[in-house]
């Protein structure tokens, strides 16, 4: 089956987020809307100008968007979310521009699944901590990110 971009982005956000409230949940949409925006690095390359689809189904950057974890199967995936009005009114928010402003220009995001999150993310220095909103600890760009 083949989801629109916009239903594809109501069901990540609904797995990656969906406990976190609406706060979490548009901070999640925002940071892979940023990568869907984004001039430069790794993540302008995969969106080949703005495809939200390349974003969420880039290999190894988010667990929901794959069926099989560690070998095993993934039942928290995308393909099982029900999307209800709350995914699709964060989704459509999130398509139509808007940003959580704590959360600015940050790329990755991460669930430490402690109170502390970690100063850098991902592991290779590209990441730099921004903020923590509920959960998810929240990282904006350093400059070396813009030579991947």
């Amino acid at each position: 089956m083949s989801f629109t971009d916009r239903e594809l982005l109501a069901r990540i956000i609904q797995c990656e987020a969906g406990g976190e409230g609406e706060t979490g949940m548009r901070a999640v949409a925002t940071t892979i809307m940023n990568r869907v925006n984004c001039a430069d690095g790794e993540y302008a390359r995969v969106s080949q100008g703005g495809s939200i689809r390349n974003i969420i189904f880039q290999k190894g950057q988010f667990d929901c968007a794959t069926e099989t974890l560690g070998g095993k199967y993934n039942s928290q995936n995308i393909y099982n979310m029900s999307p209800e009005q709350i995914h699709f009114q964060v989704a459509d928010w999130a398509i139509s521009g808007n940003k959580i402003n704590e959360v600015g220009d940050c790329l990755w995001y991460m669930n430490p699944f402690t109170s502390n999150c970690p100063s850098t993310f991902p592991y290779n220095g590209t990441g730099t901590l921004h903020t923590k909103v509920n959960k998810h600890c929240f990282y904006r760009p350093t400059e070396s990110y813009y030579s991947t």
